[in-house]
Formats: structure tokens, sequence, C-alpha cells
């Protein structure tokens, strides 16, 4: 072996060491809208109960957007039940499910309104709950749809937010959280976070996909068949009217981070990513019609202000996205205003149906770009902690920012996933023996 092909190995090994081995166990909190939108919570809930002796999980919170409730946790928690025993013979940190049913709770079923902020949940008083612990650790905090409860949560008492490490999963998310982002951002800047808006893609899109290791076969060949959380993973999963079983896990990179790394330094790389401190992002406000002419960057917020005199009791509007409502909020004025996020870089079309008819059919357009390389470079004197995907082309795979510093590592984290699922079927056999 030559000395460079050493080195390069060596540095594999550091960079996918588990941090949780070197100390106390990450205190963790999972907000998720499993059962919502997407298959993929479901996925990564498999990966992360696989991975449960590693951290100590103090909630698991089901937030918005969609029709995902606390109940779709609870099923993948009756799954790890069928292989608590034989994962308790691997180790005996892994927590009982009724444990794990006890942290278990519901958030928003919406989306925030204007403030960014309203009535407090379930979830939000939990979070709280979980950060006034005289714990020296930090509580980490992974969002993986809706931010809403985190700013209820910082809403309702800031003096926690110095205790919270937040990853989160932005891209679509983000979309149906614009208020709640937007109050964090111009609230607490102080806040610990990473915005992962595309870095995470790199654990489903590029990378080694030949052979076995694609998502479809990595399936087949090395979860379907191994414990019953294998099964539930391959076959289980049903979303849109069929059954998923396609890999994509895109939440998993968050925990991946706390497991693999350096937590507290996000631009050293792992295999949750590498990041860049995030630049001055503040949301962008018309109070006109945009056109294919105005331009903004991707995942930013923009706040779209239209002035109305129709006198109406209670009027309502909501405006069609490419597919995605954003509901109108009124202000004593008058004046209607929109918040939207666009997820991905293209020309976007959007249109109003109000029974307010001075907005009623309106339409607009506009266009988003991603940011420039240079932003990268450009850190936000007023957010110190905040990271974000880094728009060096090298790092992106195809039109995803940030991706390949995830992706570069497919055969390491698929490779531990697979082990931990084998290791669990062989103690699942074995007690079968007995």
């Amino acid at each position: 072996m030559t000395l460079l092909r050493a080195i390069a190995c060596l540095a594999l090994v550091m960079a996918g060491r588990p941090a949780a081995a070197d100390g106390p166990r990450p205190r963790v909190i999972v907000s998720t809208d499993a059962g919502g939108t997407d298959y993929d919570d479901l996925q990564s809930l498999v990966h992360l109960f696989l991975h449960a002796d590693e951290v100590e999980i103090e909630g698991m919170v089901s937030s918005p957007y969609g029709p995902g409730r606390a109940r779709h946790i609870h099923d993948v928690i009756d799954v790890y039940a069928r292989d608590i025993a034989s994962l308790r013979r691997r180790s005996p940190d892994y927590p009982e499910p009724e444990a794990l049913r006890r942290v278990t709770v519901q958030g928003a079923t919406e989306s925030a309104g204007p403030a960014g902020f309203g009535e407090s949940t379930e979830g939000s008083r939990w979070i709280v709950e979980c950060g006034r612990r005289p714990d020296p650790r930090p509580l980490w905090v992974l969002v993986w749809g809706g931010i809403d409860d985190l700013a209820q949560a910082v809403h309702d008492d800031p003096a926690i937010v110095p205790k919270l490490r937040v990853y989160f999963i932005g891209g679509p998310n983000k979309k149906w959280s614009p208020t709640a982002y937007d109050y964090l951002v111009c609230e607490h800047p102080g806040l610990w976070m990473i915005e992962a808006n595309s870095t995470y893609r790199g654990w489903f899109v590029g990378g080694d996909q030949s052979g076995p290791w694609g998502n479809d076969s990595f399936v087949a060949e090395w979860v379907a068949g191994r414990g019953a959380l294998g099964d539930y993973f391959a076959t289980g999963i049903a979303f849109g009217g069929e059954t998923r079983s396609r890999l994509k896990m895109g939440d998993t990179p968050s925990l991946a981070h706390l497991l693999h790394g350096r937590p507290d330094d996000p631009s050293h790389g792992s295999w949750g990513g590498a990041f860049v401190r995030a630049w001055d992002r503040e949301r962008i406000v018309w109070r006109r019609l945009p056109t294919a002419a105005d331009v903004v960057e991707t995942f930013r917020v923009v706040e779209l202000v239209l002035d109305s005199t129709t006198a109406a009791s209670s009027p309502t509007a909501s405006l069609d996205l490419d597919g995605q409502p954003c509901p109108g909020t009124r202000d004593p004025s008058g004046a209607w205003h929109f918040w939207f996020c666009p997820k991905e870089s293209k020309e976007w079309r959007f249109s109003i149906a109000s029974d307010d008819r001075a907005i009623d059919g309106v339409t607009g357009a506009f266009r988003s770009e991603p940011p420039p390389p240079d932003r990268g470079r450009q850190p936000s004197a007023r957010h110190p902690h905040w990271w974000t995907d880094d728009p060096d082309p090298a790092v992106a795979e195809g039109p995803h920012q940030g991706a390949k510093t995830v992706s570069r590592f497919r055969r390491e984290f698929l490779g531990e996933f697979a082990d931990r699922l084998r290791e669990l079927s062989e103690l699942t056999g074995n007690a079968a023996e007995r």
C-alpha cells in the first residue's frame, strides 16, 4: 500500500469513527413528519432504532406538514418491539419500546401562521421540558419535517436556545414552514443550526451505486429478511397506495452527523455532510406581482404582499405555486401576505384563488437560482453558529449543492447499515434456535 493510499484510508476511518464511542451518548429529539408527505421518514426511523443504543432518545415529535401523526411513529416502534429482545443481546443500551412510546408526542398539525409561532403544542412543550433539564450535554434536535414546533418552543422559552444543537433537513421541508423559519432567523440569530437544504440528498443520490449498492438492489440484497425492522423497510412501508422499498432515508444524515465525525464542527465533514457558515439570507419581500425577470436565491424565503380595498367579512385566499398551496393572510390594512420558499432552481409560476375579487385569478412568475460559489466565503456576522450547504461546484451532485460530501461515503454508511441488519438477523436466528 502506498503512503497516499494509507493516508486516504486513515482519513476514511477517522471520518467514520463513531463520536458516541468517545464520550457520553448524545441527547436527541427527533421532529418528524413521518406518515406525511414522503415515505423516507419511516425508513430513517428504522435506521434510528437500529442505532438507538448510541444515542439517548429523549423525544420524538410528530410535526407538520401533511397527514403524519404520532401514531405513525408508534407503528414503527411496534416493529422495533418485535426485535428488541435480539437487539438487547447486542447492547443493553437499546431503550425499551415502552420508553420510546412515553416520549412520542404530537406536535403542530398545521404550519405556523404569519408570526412564525402560535399556540404551544405537546411537542413544543416537550422540547422546552427537555431543554430545561440540568444536563451538561447539548440537546440535539433533528428536524425531519416542519420546523414549527422548534420555533414555538424557543418562542415560549428563549432560555433554552444556548442548549440546543439543530440539524434541519430543509429543502422541501422548509417550504412548509417559511414563517417559522423566518422567525428563527430574525429573532434567534444565536441559535446553533445546520440547515441542510440539499446536502442530505447525498444519502440517495450519487456515490457508488454499482451492483448491490444501488437504491433498489441494496434493499433486496442487504435489508429484506433481516429482522422485523429489515422486513418493514423492504415491504412494510406503504405510501400513496403503493409499497415503497426504494432506499432514500433522506433524514438519516442528521443522525449520521452525530455518530461519525465531529458533531460540534460542521465544517469538518462526516457521513452527515460538510458545511460552510451561512451567509445573510433575509427574506425577500415583493409588494407587486413578480415576473420571470425577477430572480431569487433557491431556498430563500419570499413574502408577497398585495394590496386590496375589497370589503369582506372573512375573505380567504390561496396561492398555488406549481401545485403547492400557500395560504394567504390579510392584515388590518387589508393587504394580503403570501409566504413561500422555492425548493429547487427553475422558473416558477403561480396563481391566486380568492373570494376577494381584487386578487382572485391574478398570476405571476419568478426564477430561482442557486447561490454562487463565493457565497460560502461570506459568512453572516449576525448568525455565528448557522451552517448550510457548501455552494462549491466541486462538492455538488448535479444540482444538489454539498451532496457529494455525503455520497462519497456511500459504501461506508450503507455497509454499516447492512452490518447492523445482518447482526440483528443472526441474533434473531440464534434466539429462535434456543
